[in-house]
């Protein structure tokens, strides 16, 4: 059974009070993510009460490490089904954001769900970031880069860093053991421009889920021969072997 209340509950204990409409987004998009999820793998999470905890909460709880009021510009790279980007979108609709994925079958998903929720300035496009991370549209242009994609940290900031802006930020998410993938990742970070400024381990609320961010701030210009061709990143991590 769907009680809004669960949802409104959820998002107050990080200090986000919804509106009305804001709440029928979300029920919105927990109803078509399920329909769609029959007929294309989108999440395993399906049962109204996790999708709220471990989608839609778990996507807001960004407020714990970053201002979103301050916020003009996001790209959520390897969005999936659209977390966090779609319920950050959501939570705060003054931002304007672009959702990138490399199946098409997914891109088509949020486009479709995006105009069922009437969000505006919310893109949805396919490709891999690091074509679109090469593209002038689109590098150095965002002020927030956010992923929950698994992927080494090393690796996922080669993906991610290159799009956001000088003095940005890319914030991942990522489980609650990260501190040695952290310090592990902070030559990539650096020769990407990059520097670690916090790593917040937190629990999501009212669960025993540990969740972490490491947030990353750009202090310099990414250099240009970054990212690598399409399979590098993820093949041969930045910092490690020697690579550079």
């Amino acid at each position: 059974m769907i009680d809004e209340n669960t949802l409104r509950r959820g998002c107050e204990a990080l200090g986000i009070i919804l509106t009305d409409e804001q709440v029928r987004q979300f029920l919105t998009y927990y109803e078509f993510l399920v329909e769609k999820n029959q007929v294309m793998n989108l999440t395993a999470i399906t049962e109204y009460e996790e999708v709220v905890q471990k989608h839609f909460v778990d996507s807001l709880s960004i407020v714990k490490v970053c201002d979103m009021k301050q916020v003009q510009t996001l790209i959520d790279v390897g969005t999936g089904a659209g977390f966090p980007g779609v319920p950050i979108k959501i939570a705060f609709p003054h931002i304007k954001v672009v959702l990138l994925d490399s199946l098409n079958k997914r891109v088509q998903f949020l486009n479709e769900l995006t105009g069922r929720l009437g969000c505006e300035e919310i893109t949805a496009v396919h490709g891999r970031a690091e074509d679109f991370g090469k593209n002038p549209a689109y590098r150095e242009q965002f002020d927030l880069c956010v992923s929950r994609a698994v992927a080494n940290l090393s690796s996922l900031s080669e993906y991610c860093v290159p799009f956001i802006n000088e003095k940005g930020r890319f914030i991942s998410y990522k489980s609650m053991e990260i501190d040695v993938e952290a310090q592990e990742a902070k030559k990539a970070i650096y020769l990407l421009g990059g520097k670690v400024e916090q790593v917040e381990t937190f629990c999501l609320p009212g669960s025993d889920l540990g969740r972490s961010f490491v947030v990353i701030r750009k202090e310099r210009s990414t250099p240009a021969k970054y990212p690598r061709k399409a399979g590098l990143p993820s093949k041969e991590p930045l910092g490690s072997g020697g690579k550079k």
